[in-house]
Parts: C-alpha cells; structure tokens; sequence
C-alpha cells in the first residue's frame, strides 16, 4: 500500500461521472458500458477478473472441470446476504442461469452461453455447490460466469424483473435512489459478506458527452470520471491535479461489414478495406499510444493463446487496388453506421479518409447509442443490420465470447452476418481444449482464416483509461465496465 492510500481517510461520499446509460439498468439485456458500472456497485458475479486475465473467486470461493471440461462444479461462498436479507444459496445460482440461458426471455448473456449452457444444465447439489452440465466440453468456462459476463450477476430466485427499482443484488452498497437520465447514490452495505465499503456513499451523475464530466473533475465537482476516450481525454493525460489509472485490456471497436450484401459479399472487397489501414499510425496518432495493435481477429496479443507466428497485416494500396480489380470494382460505395461514444465518430472518420486511395467512398450514419443498438436483435437494430458498422465490445479474459457471438454463423452479435461451416468448428475444437499448447495450435488455424475472409476488422485493443481527483485511492476498475469502489478513498 502506497504513503498516499495509507494516509486517506476512510468514510465520506465518492462522486462518480458517467456516460448515460443507453437502457434501463436490467442485468437481462443491459450491455453498455454505463449501465454495467451502475449495476456493479450493487451486483456480483461468481467470479472476478480484471485486466491481467486472471479469474479470482467472488461468490464463488472455489471451481472444477471434470477429465473433458463437460461439467463444472463450483463451491459458493456461504454467509451471503442479498439486500433484502435473504441468505444466498445454490437455488439462486441456478435460477439465475436458467433465466438467463432461456431464449424466451431475450437475454443479452446468449452471447456467452448459446451452444455452450442451456436453461436445466446449471443443477444444485447441495445448498452450497452447484453444477454447470456444459452443451460442449469447455475449457475455460469460468470466464463464462465471471465478470466478463456482466448479465451474469447473482439474483434472488423470485427475482420478478423490477430490478431498477430496487437493485437487490449482493454488492458492498446498497441503492439509495436512481433516477433515469439523471444518477444514481448508494450507501455502504454493512451487512456485506466481505471487507464492508469503506465510503459512506457513493453518487454516480450520468453525463451526455465526456467534455462535461472532464469540467466537472477539474472543477471538484466530482472524484472520478470512470472511462476517458483517449482523444477527448488527453488534457487529463498531463494534469498535475489528476491521476490516470490506465489498464492495458482487450477492449476494441469491432468493424463489421455485411458478408451477405454487396459490395462486401465478396472478401477481397474486405480484405482491401483492411489494407488501407496503417495500424501504427492509428494506435500512435488516434490512441496516442494508449493501444496495442490488432490483427484482423479476436486474439490479442495478450492473449496466451494468441499463434505469436502469424504474420501482422500492414497497410498496402497497391495490393488494396489489386484486389478491388480482381473483384471485377473500380470503387465502391457504403454506409458506415457508428454509435457516439468513445473515438468511435474520430475512428470512422479515419476509415472514410484511408479508403479513398483505393477510390472508395465511405458515408458515416453517427447515432447515439440507445438508437445504434436499438433492441439488440436482428431487424431491429442498426447495429446488427447495418451494411457496415462499427460496435465497442469490452475487455474479455478469453477470447471466447468474440470468437462466438459476432463471427458464428448462430452467434447472437453476428452483424457481419458471417457463415463459414470451417470456421464455426474451429471455434467449437478452441474452445472444448483444455490445454494451452492446444488452444494456440487451433487460434494459429483460425487467426489465419480470419486474415483471409476478413468480415470484421480488428485494428487495435485499447487501454481502459479512468482519471481520478488527486488523493483518491482504492478505486478498482474493470475493463469491462464493472468499476469497484468498496475500498475507495478521499
């Protein structure tokens, strides 16, 4: 513990900035970013993990695979309360992902769990161990139940869908009162089965754009602004009176492009696209260097099981232009639909710019979030129907989920409206292995199929970046969204 965080005092309220949440604060269907920072204050998982990749039991104290990864068995932590006052127990677990696995009731968490957990395959064993009956073997399966899951937080059994309004989940503070568009406050939970929060509340406001929440932290307004886009933010970068916790993550802006319709149906079209990116310059100039490169798939560099020895993709026009040939096109036109947030707007931009050595012609469709997102399913949502789009998806520990929801022909985020048969089980053998040298051996096959079809680009993973007042300590976030606050200090 540093001189700083030993010297803070315990005790007080912990001021929060935040973009709006784009819908209601459902852990069904909530998927931004903003709604998953409200609901982690009150809300757990069974498991924790954080930029290093790493999951950390939470409500869960201890997990195992059987011989092939087909069944997990977790032991839950005893001694939890829900808000209400009642006891956790393996009824709640299991209500919890049967109603999440159920595909009656929409669930955002399809993406993690389809072909992978079925509504009737989570079975209590006794009141504190439970058991995951897997659709196929899984090797990493915790992550699945973990913080990368945001949907998958703990609910009571007779949870009755009114969680907006009370908010009873097993998290350090309890809500004391939210109002939509506007904010949030929370008090310590001193029934708390863990370290009880060290601040006596915590008031988080919701902000249209960052530029305001950047005014109100240099202002002492408020303490923490939870995520800074690198652009907007860089004024904070050198701030003496601001502290920048930064955490590499993987984190990205998926580029999709539908594999259906013209003009991307044919993947050298894609391909040319891809190659008129100049990577380092987006990572040096668009992220000022707050980012890692990306390679045209889901596996990060930090990856463990990333094929190291897959050739990096690089910028070319003259191959671009080759390919645009082959394909029978001197140019092309397109649509490229973007929801406001983050670089996102910038980074289009600068797609629109970069194909136009290859006599493209990019047209940009910005919407504000809730409207990008629409429903979230196919036919009623700009993203998942747009011809060309580009969608944030938070940091994941495994590459499972961006393997799965947005490039399986059945995945539930597939907006590039990918179907390879070959691909599909590729995935299915990566993600059954239970061992590293297998899972890289099979990433090495899929990185290299991905580089040739290209239905979605991956150009960078970026930093999560959270800017705190000088003198706060204890402030935990998480690259997906999540942002701890129990051990927060002034």
């Amino acid at each position: 513990m540093s001189r700083s965080a030993r010297a803070a005092s315990p005790g007080g309220t912990i001021r929060v900035g935040q973009i709006v949440p784009a819908a209601a604060i459902d852990p069904l269907k909530i998927a931004d970013g903003g709604g998953i920072t409200v609901m982690s204050q009150v809300a757990e998982t069974l498991v924790l993990t954080g930029g290093d990749l790493t999951a950390r039991p939470l409500l869960a104290e201890s997990w195992s695979p059987n011989n092939d990864g087909t069944v997990w068995t977790f032991k839950l932590r005893q001694g939890v309360k829900f808000h209400s006052g009642k006891t956790m127990n393996a009824d709640d677990v299991v209500a919890t992902f049967d109603r999440l696995a159920d595909p009656e009731n929409g669930s955002n968490a399809l993406s993690a769990l389809t072909s992978t957990l079925s509504k009737g395959g989570t079975r209590k064993v006794d009141d504190y161990t439970v058991e995951f009956h897997l659709d196929a073997a899984n090797g990493n399966f915790p992550y699945i139940v973990s913080t990368d899951n945001y949907n998958a937080v703990i609910l009571p059994a007779d949870y009755k869908g009114d969680f907006e309004q009370n908010m009873n989940g097993t998290g350090p503070f309890k809500l004391e009162k939210y109002t939509p568009k506007v904010g949030a406050s929370f008090v310590r939970n001193d029934s708390y089965w863990g370290s009880k929060a060290l601040p006596d509340r915590v008031e988080i406001g919701f902000y249209s754009d960052y530029q305001p929440q950047i005014l109100a932290l240099q202002g002492g307004q408020i303490d923490i602004i939870q995520q800074i886009p690198v652009l907007q933010g860089v004024g904070l970068l050198k701030d003496p009176h601001v502290d920048i916790i930064a955490m590499p993550s993987t984190a990205h802006q998926q580029v999709h492009m539908r594999t259906d319709k013209a003009p991307f149906e044919d993947k050298r079209v894609r391909r040319a696209i891809a190659l008129c990116l100049d990577r380092p310059k987006i990572v040096q100039g668009l992220m000022k260097g707050k980012a890692k490169i990306g390679n045209d798939s889901p596996f990060a560099h930090a990856y463990p099981s990333t094929d190291p020895n897959v050739k990096q993709r690089e910028k070319n026009i003259a191959e671009a232009k080759q390919l645009l040939e082959a394909a029978g096109m001197k140019g092309f036109e397109a649509t490229l639909t973007v929801e406001k947030y983050l670089e996102i707007p910038e980074y289009a931009v600068l797609i629109q710019n970069a194909v136009k050595e290859i006599g493209g012609k990019i047209n940009i469709d910005q919407l504000d979030q809730g409207a990008y997102y629409g429903d979230a399913v196919y036919g009623k949502s700009p993203w998942l129907d747009s011809d060309m789009g580009i969608t944030d998806y938070g940091h994941r520990g495994v590459p499972n989920v961006f393997l799965s929801a947005p490039l399986k022909s059945d995945g539930t985020w597939n907006a590039a409206h990918f179907k390879n048969p070959e691909y599909d089980k590729l995935v299915a053998k990566y993600i059954a292995s239970l061992d590293l040298d297998s899972q890289r051996t099979i990433a090495g096959e899929i990185q290299n199929l991905l580089l040739d079809e290209t239905p979605v680009l991956f150009a960078y993973f970026y930093d999560f970046l959270t800017a705190t007042k000088k003198g706060v300590a204890g402030v935990q976030p998480i690259p997906m969204g999540q942002l701890i606050l129990s051990q927060a200090t002034l």
